[in-house]
């Protein structure tokens, strides 16, 4: 490529990212460092994916890339740049495929959920709570705030003794474990990963949990309360009525459905192509519009909760954890893990710094609840 070319490229790339005050090899934490110049057209031709390949390989970095990304998507360049390639080839599968029925939904578990319990146990909290933590104002502790937002949910819920709870999407078993020891309900926890499913049995042996490797899609019993933390944004939007389906036949007339999911500003019917390659294979967010569709003539939204800026905190969290505990993974995982961990935590903390990206808690019921849904969190 002809340096007059290169130049071209690394102008309209400057000029982009001036937008959102950043700078090329500027000073400033959140200014991008480049030291392969291909990074111009590889960006202008593979859009997102193209940026997070380049960062693992080593072509660009920065000093906070949190920051960085900040900047990105609060000044909306990730709309600025014409469609990828690989975003057009990731809304061509979505539409014309299931891209989270039965056999597809494993992808995530055996990429993502099943790449080590020994990153997870040293990256998050005593909990194993993997989804947004709740920071309330007197609170500056990671296994603090995943305490708060589990009490939240109970309390949500209104949980008491006797309980038989659903909890879809369980993980390693943070919220059956925390609802069974305080509230004395209990519960099923529901996974598609062997990983998580073995040491949740673990967390939860001399307690009235039953861990269950099962798809939601298969489940056909009542219960007096459902919860599903993290999990919706597997689903698929040509699945979210069918799931929403599933959680009407089995709540109790008068039970609780809690909802919690990473959600989207706007409608889409696929997820980022780096993050669809790397880190959570066909996964995808949903949007106001898309509940609002699936939900409706099955369930009655009874209270609609944001707490996506709490994402940023527990992010960064995480990552000074991973961060702190990698020389110890570093032997088994290697330094391109590193990177790729790295971009993901720190762009999704950035991300919901932006407000382009939110979390919602929203409470239904099945029919709507007499005399309405109190709140006393």
């Amino acid at each position: 490529m002809s340096s007059s070319i290169q130049n071209s490229y690394e102008r309209i790339i400057a000029d982009l990212f001036a937008v959102a005050d950043i700078r090329i090899n500027g000073t400033r934490p959140w200014d991008i460092q480049v030291y392969n110049p291909e990074l111009y057209h590889h960006i202008l031709c593979g859009g997102s994916l193209a940026l997070g390949e380049s960062y693992m390989a080593g072509w660009w970095d920065c000093f906070s890339l949190d920051q960085f990304f900040f900047q990105v998507l609060r000044n909306d360049l990730d709309r600025k740049i014409k469609k990828s390639r690989s975003a057009i080839l990731c809304n061509i599968k979505a539409t014309l495929s299931n891209c989270q029925n039965k056999k597809k939904a494993l992808e995530v578990a055996e990429k993502h959920y099943d790449v080590g319990n020994d990153i997870f146990e040293c990256m998050l909290d005593q909990h194993m709570a993997y989804s947004c933590a709740y920071w309330t104002n007197e609170i500056n502790d990671l296994n603090e705030a995943q305490e708060a937002k589990l009490e939240l949910i109970c309390r949500k819920l209104k949980l008491v003794p006797g309980m038989r709870v659903l909890d879809i999407g369980c993980g390693w078993g943070s919220f059956v474990r925390y609802a069974a020891q305080k509230y004395g309900v209990e519960a099923v926890g529901l996974t598609i990963s062997k990983e998580q499913a073995k040491l949740a049995r673990q967390r939860c042996a001399d307690l009235p949990v039953e861990i269950r490797l099962l798809d939601y899609r298969d489940l056909s019993e009542q219960f007096d309360a459902i919860v599903s933390i993290g999990m919706f944004e597997h689903v698929g939007y040509k699945n979210y009525r069918h799931f929403i389906q599933v959680v009407n036949q089995c709540l109790q007339p008068d039970a609780l459905f809690l909802l919690h999911t990473i959600a989207s500003n706007y409608s889409t019917h696929h997820g980022d192509p780096w993050f669809d390659k790397y880190i959570f294979p066909n996964g995808m967010l949903p949007s106001i519009e898309q509940l609002g569709k699936a939900s409706e003539q099955l369930l009655v939204m009874e209270d609609w909760h944001n707490i996506g800026v709490h994402y940023d905190k527990t992010l960064t969290s995480w990552f000074a954890n991973f961060e702190q505990n990698w020389p110890k993974l570093q032997p088994k995982y290697g330094d391109n893990f590193y990177r790729m961990w790295k971009y993901y935590l720190l762009s999704m903390a950035g991300s919901f710094r932006s407000r382009s990206i939110q979390v919602w808690q929203i409470v239904f019921s099945k029919s709507g609840l007499l005399g309405g849904y109190q709140r006393f969190f």
